[in-house]
């Protein structure tokens, strides 16, 4: 690396350019030559192997041909290409399409996520998304509907073909599976979708049963970490620690950061079900789901008890 600043945003930002001299029409000698860069240097940018200069990148967006609101908001990226660590607050400049994480995931080998509070975002069926996004009463119903589709896009990673679709390693907390979001019939399509989902060759889906108490990952919260694979016989980009929280997402990629969360992760092996043993159980809980939505119950009874722990959790 040229230099020990967070990786993230040069790879993101120099993602969005190669895509821009693509969009032109441009070789990388073609485009290194109407830049005055030397190829090694565009390269550098592209891959984002390097910090990259506002000046730089307004020039490139120009001779790209870049709209003036994009142009603007990689020129402001650009001033962060050096941070050592990197905080994305969503409703910023950056267009929607070029979403950070997105771009992360279409480059990852390996997907790793740890959940104890919501099934994850690469899992969700639309009506659970929707009923997510229901919680931001701050949203206009057309700017809710646009996060839906940012977070359903992230689901075609699973599907892709080239490059080939990434590992995907889920760890759920069962309290995940019991917590009801939107009504029954919504989490017992969910709850299949998860069962169905982890058949895929691709896809490993565990759960941490409530039995186990407190645990390292619990301590932790929940994570996403993203591998890479080499490139060209080049070193592969170092791992990325991804957390969405309420008004932002934080993106580490520190070497000790990242080794405390590849500790939590490893703690989860010692204490999840198996792949076999997790599939049942999900089942299981999409069995009495299903039940207690068919159930009448009378005026002012008291849903099931399953339910209602699941509720209170």
């Amino acid at each position: 690396m040229v230099d020990d600043g967070s990786s993230v945003p040069r790879r993101h930002l120099g993602r969005v350019l190669r895509q821009l001299r693509v969009e032109a029409g441009m070789t990388v000698d073609g485009a290194a030559e109407a830049l005055q860069f030397s190829r090694r240097k565009l390269w550098q940018i592209e891959a984002g192997r390097s910090a990259v200069s506002r000046s730089d990148v307004r020039v490139m967006c120009e001779r790209y041909a870049a709209r003036p609101e994009l142009t603007a908001a990689l020129v402001t990226l650009a001033g962060e290409t050096r941070a050592k660590g990197w905080w994305h607050a969503y409703g910023d400049p950056l267009p929607r399409w070029c979403e950070p994480y997105v771009s992360l995931a279409a480059d990852a080998c390996r997907l790793r996520e740890h959940a104890d509070g919501m099934i994850p975002v690469l899992l969700q069926t639309r009506d659970y998304a929707t009923a997510v996004c229901r919680q931001r009463p701050d949203l206009t119903v057309g700017d809710r509907d646009r996060l839906i589709e940012v977070r359903l896009r992230r689901r075609e990673a699973l599907l892709r073909r080239l490059p080939a679709a990434p590992r995907l390693e889920v760890v759920l907390a069962e309290s995940v599976l019991l917590r009801a979001v939107g009504d029954p019939a919504v989490m017992v399509a969910q709850l299949r979708h998860l069962v169905e989902t982890s058949r895929l060759p691709q896809v490993s889906l565990r759960v941490v049963p409530l039995a186990v108490g407190v645990h390292r990952a619990l301590v932790a919260g929940p994570f996403l970490l993203l591998d890479f694979p080499p490139v060209n016989r080049v070193e592969p980009d170092p791992p990325v620690v991804y957390r969405e929280l309420l008004t932002g997402a934080l993106y580490l990629d520190r070497a000790a950061e990242v080794i405390e969360y590849e500790e939590a992760w490893a703690g989860l092996d010692a204490v999840a079900l198996d792949h076999d043993e997790s599939r049942r159980l999900i089942e299981k809980i999409s069995a009495e789901v299903h039940r207690g939505g068919d159930r009448q119950r009378p005026p002012g009874a008291q849903p099931e008890p399953r339910l209602l722990r699941a509720r209170a959790i």
